[in-house]
């Protein structure tokens, strides 16, 4: 019998699956800031994902129990700096309930009107960069023209460009300047008579729709498992908003007007389209605003209070409906002009960590398109 050969031919390490460790980050050009992810790959599938943050870390709260509580406004405002005027709400309703504080209607109706204007700029920075992420540079130029429009007046209103510092324990800085109601109405209006170039120009590209449809689904288990609040909660299905369901400010007497926005695919499309329809419906809120304002009698815009201010013994949680999700303080006091203890729960801090389930499964090139539409800014995770 002929005795048969037998030849093996080494091919590499092709032949098995092999893992292998990427860091994106923290550079800056990864995305959104100094995040870091450490991926793990098989091939071009992600098979573990791990936010890696704290870069940016800068002990605010820390901090908070070092300040007066007329100071730490000022440190609040800047987690999240594309919603600085939503972040100093918490702080300062949170020192009014432990006051038993109660604000004049002025106050209350035009907090609402500024919150609102700054839930659109706070949207339309992100209706603009994620397109840029994908690929398309054209829709960040609109973007940016329509904040310029409403940045105008709320710089005029309080003299801050981007950190407002406008709030304060019993109200509002000062009062609106003369005529400004008239020209914060103009600025809405063009901005919504502009709005529907993200219609055409982002949601009708089918390059656009191509990236984002069906990629990334966030099931509404994993929303309720990591925390995540916001337009990325409400994308999928997950339909639960502070302004309807816990109201606060003037939202209670504006549920006529407030449309909160859900969708059940909880995809990267999904969380574009509630965060798009979202900002219309603030303009809305705007308005609605604005009318009321218009129609108040004179009166006090802040209560006057004692020139050291102390809040009594006890503890009290506020938070907010703010643009990416839910914002809160906890706040615990010892009776003393400055906090014991001012704990902040960011919006960006818990949405940021639905990656490690939402990364792992996909591809690489896809990455980048479901980091975009988490919509974080990296000092509200970090704070």
């Amino acid at each position: 019998m002929t005795p048969t050969t037998e030849t093996m031919v080494g091919i590499g390490g092709a032949a098995e699956s092999t893992d292998m460790v990427l860091n994106i980050g923290p550079q800056h050009p990864s995305t959104h800031g100094v995040l870091r992810l450490k991926l793990l790959l098989d091939g071009e599938r992600i098979t573990r994902a791990e936010p890696v943050i704290g870069y940016m870390h800068r002990g605010a709260e820390k901090l908070f129990e070092a300040r007066d509580y007329r100071q730490i406004i000022v440190l609040a405002n800047r987690h999240d700096w594309l919603s600085a005027f939503s972040n100093e709400l918490g702080v300062v309703l949170a020192v009014e309930r432990m006051l038993g504080m109660e604000v004049p209607a002025r106050a209350v109706w035009t907090r609402t009107l500024l919150a609102e204007l700054n839930r659109v700029l706070n949207h339309l920075m992100f209706l603009g960069s994620y397109p840029l992420e994908l690929g398309g540079i054209t829709p960040v130029f609109y973007a940016f023209r329509e904040r310029e429009v409403l940045q105008t007046v709320m710089e005029e209103v309080s003299g801050g460009r981007m950190h407002y510092m406008f709030n304060r324990v019993g109200g509002l800085k000062e009062d609106l300047p003369a005529g400004w109601t008239t020209r914060a109405r103009a600025a809405v209006s063009a901005v919504r008579s502009r709005m529907d170039v993200f219609d055409d120009l982002v949601l009708g590209n089918e390059i656009f729709r191509g990236r984002t449809r069906g990629v990334g689904a966030l099931s509404p288990e994993a929303v309720h498992a990591y925390g995540v609040s916001g337009p990325i909660a409400r994308a999928s299905g997950v339909d639960f908003d502070l302004r309807r369901d816990e109201p606060y400010l003037a939202y209670g007497e504006l549920q006529d007007v407030l449309k909160v926005v859900s969708r059940s695919e909880g995809d990267c499309l999904a969380r574009f389209e509630c965060l798009l329809e979202q900002t219309y419906n603030a303009l809305d809120l705007a308005d609605a605003c604005l009318d009321r304002v218009a129609e108040l009698p004179p009166g006090p815009i802040n209560q006057r209070l004692p020139k050291v201010l102390k809040a009594p013994e006890g503890h009290t949680y506020a938070w907010t409906e703010n643009p990416l999700g839910i914002n809160g303080y906890y706040l615990v006091s010892k009776g003393e002009k400055t906090p014991y203890r001012l704990k902040l729960r960011s919006a960006s801090y818990n949405n940021i960590q639905a990656l490690t389930e939402l990364l792992p499964g996909t591809l690489v090139a896809d990455m980048v398109a479901i980091l975009g539409s988490m919509f974080f800014v990296v000092g509200d995770i970090d704070k």
